[in-house]
């Protein structure tokens, strides 16, 4: 073999490796992906007996209903009137990712001149034995971190549309002042200085946006985690929604959702049911600047300053948020 065909060679081989990466890159981030529920990939491994089921009647669920927040911070966001309220539902067992959190993107509360609030959103624990003492542990942090938002709903994943329902009830009546606010998942990377950047941009009325879904498949599966019977849903194809890995609204939102509520039957799908009451009030969803600031999964290769660039980006767990906040910081350091 002479040297010029092995060299070739070399170069085709190079090719091929970066023709795969791009692929594999593309795929990541594609949105063909939207005909799923958004969290499809990190969940089959986990499969749950919660969520729909024609003989237990769980595709609907308890709401419109008063719930109680139990544990409050009822004048912060009146006092330091933000510009940005985000809003991390999470487990109330789960400490854990509330401190990491605390420690990685919620701690910029000063981006770009404007002011950003953090609150977690929590419901009651389903077990019976520890909740009195999961109660008292919470109360605590509470009174530590003054970020605590607890309701007397049972914390569930067929309860997750209360949660979200609580989330704009409370918003509507605690922060009159504040322009935008977030519904962001606790295994999230937030890149809170480029949501600030977008938001400054934004409309300050009747906008949502986040990675929007659409003409996304009803499920019919029984045996899926995202079932939805022709009759919970007659449709086939949902409206258009952002998925729940994180969209942003105007806080003339919240209010206007609540009064869609009253008509629209709410199914246990969080973002879907978001979507509907959308739909209803005849709001059209805003896709972001650029389709890639909402990712719903980290491509294999990551080159240069891929941290500093986007929005959101589903980790497969919480666990990897501090992991991915250091990355962060050194792409900072470098100049990205």
């Amino acid at each position: 073999m002479t040297p010029w065909t092995r060299a070739r060679r070399c170069l085709l081989c190079l090719m091929l490796f970066l023709m795969t990466g791009t692929l594999m890159f593309i795929f990541h981030n594609s949105s063909t992906e939207l005909s799923w529920p958004w969290n499809i990939w990190r969940t089959y491994n986990n499969v749950t007996t919660e969520g729909c089921s024609v003989s237990t009647d769980q595709c609907f669920v308890a709401y419109p209903h008063e719930y109680h927040l139990i544990v409050d911070e009822p004048d912060r966001c009146w006092k330091e009137n933000p510009f940005l309220v985000l809003i991390i539902p999470v487990a109330p067992h789960n400490r854990e990712a509330r401190d990491v959190i605390r420690n990685t993107w919620s701690k910029e509360t000063t981006v770009l001149g404007r002011g950003v609030s953090h609150y977690f959103l929590l419901g009651l624990s389903k077990d019976g034995d520890e909740s009195e003492v999961l109660k008292e542990q919470v109360l605590q942090e509470s009174q530590r971190h003054h970020d605590i938002l607890q309701s007397d709903f049972v914390d569930s994943y067929s309860n997750l549309t209360i949660k979200t329902m609580v989330m704009f009830e409370w918003l509507s009546s605690h922060c009159p002042k504040t322009s935008y606010a977030m519904k962001i998942d606790s295994d999230i990377f937030l890149n809170v200085h480029n949501l600030v950047d977008m938001l400054n941009k934004a409309p300050r009325h009747l906008y949502m946006t986040g990675r929007v879904a659409r003409n996304a498949v009803v499920l019919r599966d029984p045996n899926s985690k995202w079932f939805l019977p022709v009759s919970a849903f007659a449709e086939s194809v949902y409206p258009p929604y952002a998925l729940g890995l994180g969209y942003v609204f105007s806080m003339d939102l919240p209010k206007r959702i609540q009064e869609a509520s009253s008509h629209v039957p709410p199914v246990y799908i969080e973002d879907v049911y978001v979507g509907l009451c959308m739909r209803h009030l005849g709001i059209s969803l805003t896709d972001p600047p650029q389709s890639d600031l909402f990712k719903q999964g980290m491509p294999y290769f990551k080159f240069g300053c891929y941290w500093t660039y986007g929005i959101a980006t589903i980790l497969q767990n919480s666990d990897q948020v501090q992991e991915v906040w250091e990355m962060y910081q050194t792409e900072l350091q470098k100049g990205c």
